[in-house]
């Protein structure tokens, strides 16, 4: 397996020695998504600010027939993600090591993406920028705009799925998982989707469960049990999806360090609730571990082309 993880101790050794390694910043986050302000005042020396709003997604109008299709951060083609990759400095062969400030939630789409595009060695800061800052290492101002680079992308070389994968996974025997926040997933909020709820089947599996309490990730063995206890079983498929293909990324990191292979939904929640042909579900499920999906006793109703 390939390792998914960087220590801030290993990362300030790899820098100090002077070997070539591409450090990403991907600051955002759903509320503030624009992270260069915060990348400017301080990042890990040599790391590259990486947008996720216009490198790491295709920029589209909130109510645009293009978010309709593809949802709120659609792919970008290949051929524009390997511009990016170069404009960020990245060569053929290089390390890869990507972070932000909120323990991978956003840097693991960096690290799918990459992954995903046939860069082998690509790892997420393991507790983020403040296990960086926590260990006394160094911040640098400024903007840092690194010599083009040379990578060649190829791909996709991980497993994706499409709206219709995601529908017919839960029936299939497969389990699909729901990344986003419990109240989220059961539809008590909703911040920026047009429906509250989830896609029929799914079960909740917040990427905040795959975290120690100083924002690292558990270790594999613990969480090999977290997702054993929802449903991620030897020999089932397991996809992954969130509100817009985000932090989903994080749990398909986290199922990978537990060895276990997962699908992303890329189009996720932003695509699937703004189709009015796709039913939407409230309340909870959990999965029976046998590829069905029980409902519990607060399972709400299951909506048709409501709006919120």
């Amino acid at each position: 397996m390939t390792q998914v993880l960087i220590t801030a101790a290993e990362l300030a050794g790899r820098l100090d020695s002077g070997a070539r390694t591409a450090v990403l910043d991907v600051r955002w986050s759903l509320g503030a998504p624009h992270g260069l302000t915060a990348y400017e005042a301080g990042h890990i020396p040599g790391a590259v600010f990486a947008d996720l709003e216009t490198e790491l997604a295709v920029p589209v109008q909130p109510g645009s027939a293009e978010e309709a299709a593809g949802g709120r951060h659609p792919l970008p083609a290949p051929d524009s993600f390997q511009e990016t990759a170069r404009r960020w400095g990245i060569d053929d062969g290089d390390p890869v090591v990507v972070y932000d400030d909120s323990a991978g939630q956003s840097a693991a789409r960096a690290w799918w993406m990459l992954r995903d595009a046939g860069v082998e060695d690509v790892r997420i800061l393991d507790g983020g920028l403040a296990a960086w800052t926590r260990g006394g290492l160094a911040l640098e101002r400024g903007r840092e705009v690194p010599a083009l680079g040379s990578v060649h992308l190829s791909g996709p070389h991980l497993p994706r799925v499409d709206a219709d994968a995601a529908a017919a996974l839960p029936g299939q025997g497969g389990l699909l998982l729901d990344a986003r926040a419990p109240e989220r997933y059961r539809g008590e909020v909703e911040p920026v989707d047009p429906r509250p709820g989830h896609i029929p089947g799914a079960v909740s599996a917040p990427t905040s469960g795959n975290l120690a309490p100083d924002g690292t990730f558990l270790p594999a063995d613990a969480l090999r049990e977290r997702y054993a206890a929802l449903g991620a079983v030897a020999g089932r498929d397991v996809a992954v999806y969130c509100g817009s293909g985000v932090t989903a990324a994080h749990d398909v990191a986290a199922l990978a360090i537990a060895g276990i292979d997962a699908a992303l939904y890329p189009g996720s929640y932003s695509q699937w609730s703004r189709d009015p042909s796709r039913a939407v579900a409230t309340g909870d499920e959990e999965s029976t571990g046998d590829g069905e999906t029980a409902a519990s006793a607060s399972v709400g109703t299951m909506s048709r082309g409501a709006r919120a």
